[in-house]
């Protein structure tokens, strides 16, 4: 009886921390959702306002009020209680998605949506996605400002607990001269030169430490230790960590990264025993690869086989700070690339150049949204600009209901001089909501099945 009941109590502890997985899970997804939502909507607001365009309702989720108050302008804020979404309902809309006008209006006045000049229409609708690409560009930009870039010359800001093979006399503060004799006085020089190393555990540094050079022995640069875990990873469903040390592969010692990379390749989906030094302790786990389509520079994807962790160099480099101009032009070049990247991959799945299992419907998305805030605050602000971006180029596709169907049927107004039939915009947000929840359930099949 004991025993049943030490099990029963085991059993209560694993459901009390699965439960509580899921409630962080939950609770990351609502935070970011919550904030892309806000910025997509203010963008309508605002560029409607300053447009000309009264707003009735600001709505941040969906169903039951929780909590609102009306601003002196007549607009009311309100949080309903489904936290999956908002919108905007303008003057005169007969409903939130702005589509017709409220009945018994016979002459809309000028601060309505409906009779609006098109240009303010198009500007309102337009400002959603753009605010969200905005974001996107502001945090980019806002990390790396505080993050900076390496200085010059490359010196040790700080050093990772290493195991003891891999500890030797570097010390924080160091600044880097030569590795095995070659110049690594800069990033640059640090990374050709990294190519060339030979493949020892072991090397020899010359490095300027307060201001002497000094000879000592140090690691390979790229050390297997792990700086990040991906979502729905074969790494993370085992419960390895950031700054995990991987020792050994299937019994064979390892030092490099690339050792690893070529380990879980050459396995082919076999699974693999990795010796782990975590805190002084070394453990064991044992994780089964898992095959992912990966881009590469050519904007062609490659299957590999992944166990979902990144790795990186031995230490953290000193940093400078990073001028405004530069953080901006980052921002602004990191968006482009989730934006040309997203369609690059839709169109390989379109083609079936690569599986349907690289679409994430709202399950992965939520599991994505936890992972990235269980490894810190910056992982999980980096994962919403990358998130605000997808939102915002999913609203400008052509599909009635979001609003790149509302710019299509502004198109259609400005060339004809009209604007679509009543009967018309209904059966086209019909059949733009079908095919939206259509696409919904077909990602939420893929979040469960795939794996």
């Amino acid at each position: 009886k004991r025993a049943d009941r030490a099990n029963n109590i085991m059993d209560l502890a694993s459901l009390i921390s699965e439960f509580g997985g899921i409630a962080y899970t939950l609770l990351a997804f609502v935070v970011a959702l919550s904030v892309i939502v806000a910025i997509h909507e203010y963008g309508h607001y605002i560029v409607g306002r300053w447009s000309g365009i009264h707003a009735e309702v600001f709505s941040l989720g969906f169903g039951p009020v929780l909590y609102s108050r009306v601003d002196r302008r007549g607009t009311k804020w309100q949080i309903a209680a489904l936290p999956f979404g908002g919108y905007v309902k303008f003057l005169g809309d007969a409903n939130a998605a702005s589509v017709g006008s409220a009945e018994g209006e016979a002459a809309p006045a000028r601060n309505t949506m409906a009779s609006a000049p098109l240009w303010a229409r198009s500007a309102t609708v337009a400002a959603g996605p753009f605010f969200n690409f905005a974001l996107s560009i502001l945090i980019f930009a806002g990390v790396i400002l505080w993050d900076g870039k390496a200085a010059d010359p490359l010196t040790i800001a700080e050093l990772p607990s290493l195991p003891p093979q891999m500890q030797q006399g570097l010390q924080d503060g160091d600044a880097l001269i030569e590795i095995n004799g070659s110049d690594v006085t800069t990033t640059e020089k640090f990374a050709a030169t990294f190519r060339s190393l030979p493949k020892q555990p072991i090397l020899d540094y010359v490095v300027e430490r307060d201001g002497v050079q000094l000879e000592v022995s140090g690691p390979y640069p790229s050390v297997p230790i792990v700086t990040s875990l991906a979502p729905k990873s074969a790494a993370l469903s085992v419960n390895m960590k950031i700054d995990d040390v991987i020792t050994a592969i299937n019994g064979s010692p390892v030092f490099a990264s690339d050792q690893v990379m070529a380990a879980v390749v050459a396995s082919e989906g076999a699974p693999l025993l990795l010796d782990v030094w975590r805190d002084g302790q070394t453990m064991q786990f044992t994780l089964v690869p898992r095959p992912r389509d990966t881009p590469l520079e050519d904007g062609t994807f490659e299957r590999r086989w992944m166990i979902g962790i990144g790795m990186g160099w031995f230490f953290e480099p000193k940093t400078e700070p990073v001028g405004i101009a530069e953080a901006v032009t980052d921002g602004v070049r990191l968006t482009w690339g989730v934006i040309t990247g997203s369609l690059n991959g839709l169109k390989q799945v379109i083609t079936g150049a690569i599986s349907t299992c690289n679409l994430n419907g709202p399950v992965g998305i939520a599991q994505t949204s936890g992972a990235m805030a269980s490894q810190g605050g910056q992982s999980f602000i980096w994962f919403i600009a990358f998130l605000s971006t997808a939102v915002g180029l999913l609203n400008l596709f052509p599909i009635p209901v979001l609003d790149g169907g509302h710019l299509v049927f502004h198109a259609y107004e400005a060339i004809t001089g009209r604007q679509p039939s009543a009967r018309a915009l209904e059966i086209f947000m019909a059949a733009g909501l079908t095919l939206l929840l259509g696409l919904m359930v077909f990602a939420l099949g893929h979040d469960i099945f795939c794996t």
